[in-house]
């Protein structure tokens, strides 16, 4: 029976047959079984041919010469597996959240459209810029306290150092609102807007010559088209007024100082994009509120009210709460955003956004642009989309 069995000549040559070993076994060690089976193989030759041949298989089996067994090709299958399982995983989330932004930017631009459209009627009718952006701020603060009322939205937990690091913020962010709105209360939307798209100029030149910091040459380079086509289109604006355009001028400069002090001011904050803006937009509120009242007053506010509303009708009262609430949504969503996104893709959404506006305005209430202005107008965001490029 014994003489029957073949053995190959290889396996009859090697060493560790002809003098068989025991094992030295570690109780704790998971790979007992393993060199077992390994050592066992050993001393029957006629096992050679069967059991490593089915443990190869599934990787296991000795390392010819050794005892060591193949484990290392285990974990090496379960790491490629693993992976094979993260890459499943990871591809549907990454799709998610591309259509999460692509709905986060489509929202805030038709926002952002309909709050100036509204905003524009108001103003037409109601030629009191601080009192609309008084409103603008009341009614987006009373729809996240009553959102924070009724468990919608979870309240921030802030201190006093929050309320602190705040405050310059929320100063610049006043200012830049109110002289947007007396800028849109004075020239055309479109206008505004175009002029407001020279922000990265002043973003560059402050952060240069009050902070100190220094960019890229195509950083400078990209200032010229956006200076020279805010400029071209200011000169050839057929109904340019000097108060409209100022006030989109320090709408400018007060939005770089508000982006200046929020980046100071708010590391190491953990407050959401949506509760950030609410908190600024409260504390906004009660510094405009006393401006606001001696500059304009309640007496000229009950004139012009009764003035609109005789000529405009019931629908001006829409007219102000739409374009109030939709002020607070297009900035929550924009805030909302900057979770998702990185400042550069903010960046070329926020122009994107200007070009939205300025193209809708102009359908809407029939503004009329001659060409060199329209020229203008395109240079200037087109330098706004190569400042984002090249910040990056």
């Amino acid at each position: 029976m014994i003489s029957s069995i073949k053995h190959s000549p290889a396996s009859l040559a090697h060493p560790s047959l002809l003098r068989p070993k025991t094992p030295q076994l570690n109780p704790g060690s998971a790979s007992v079984p393993m060199i077992a089976a390994c050592s066992s193989n050993r001393r029957s030759p006629s096992s050679l041919s069967i059991g490593p041949l089915h443990l190869k298989q599934f990787g296991f089996g000795c390392e010819p010469g050794s005892d060591r067994p193949r484990a290392a090709s285990v974990a090496a299958s379960a790491y490629e597996a693993d992976r094979a399982d993260a890459a499943v995983e990871v591809g549907p989330e990454a799709a998610a959240q591309k259509v999460k932004i692509g709905v986060y930017f489509a929202v805030w631009w038709a926002l952002n459209v309909v709050f100036n459209i509204y905003n524009k009627k108001v103003l037409n009718a109601f030629p009191y810029p601080w009192l609309t952006s008084t409103l603008s701020l009341a009614c987006g603060s009373l729809m996240m306290l009553v959102s924070w009322a009724v468990r919608f939205a979870e309240a921030p937990k802030t201190d006093l150092e929050f309320w602190k690091a705040l405050a310059p913020v929320a100063v610049a962010h006043t200012i830049g609102h109110v002289a947007a709105t007396v800028s849109m209360s004075k020239v055309a939307v479109s206008f505004t807007h175009i002029i407001k798209s020279g922000e990265p100029a002043f973003s560059v030149l402050v952060s240069r010559f009050l902070l100190g910091e220094t960019f890229p040459v195509p950083v400078y380079l990209s200032l010229l088209p956006i200076i020279g086509g805010c400029a071209l289109a200011a000169v050839t604006e057929l109904n340019f007024n000097m108060i409209g355009f100022m006030g989109a001028m320090i709408s400018n400069i007060a939005f770089v100082f508000r982006n200046i002090f929020s980046k100071r001011g708010m590391k190491g904050k953990s407050v959401s994009g949506m509760n950030y803006y609410a908190c600024l937009s409260m504390l906004s509120l009660l510094i405009l509120t006393p401006f606001a009242i001696a500059v304009e007053g309640p007496k000229m506010w009950a004139a012009g009210w009764q003035t609109a509303i005789s000529e405009i009708g019931p629908n001006f009262i829409w007219w102000v709460v739409a374009q109030s609430v939709f002020y607070h949504l297009y900035n929550q969503v924009s805030y909302m955003s900057l979770d998702e996104i990185s400042p550069l893709t903010f960046s070329i959404g926020n122009t994107m956004k200007r070009i939205s506006v300025i193209v809708s305005s102009i359908i809407i209430f029939h503004t009329p642009v001659q060409p060199v202005n329209a020229l203008g107008a395109a240079i200037a965001i087109l330098g706004t989309f190569l400042y984002s490029q090249a910040k990056q």
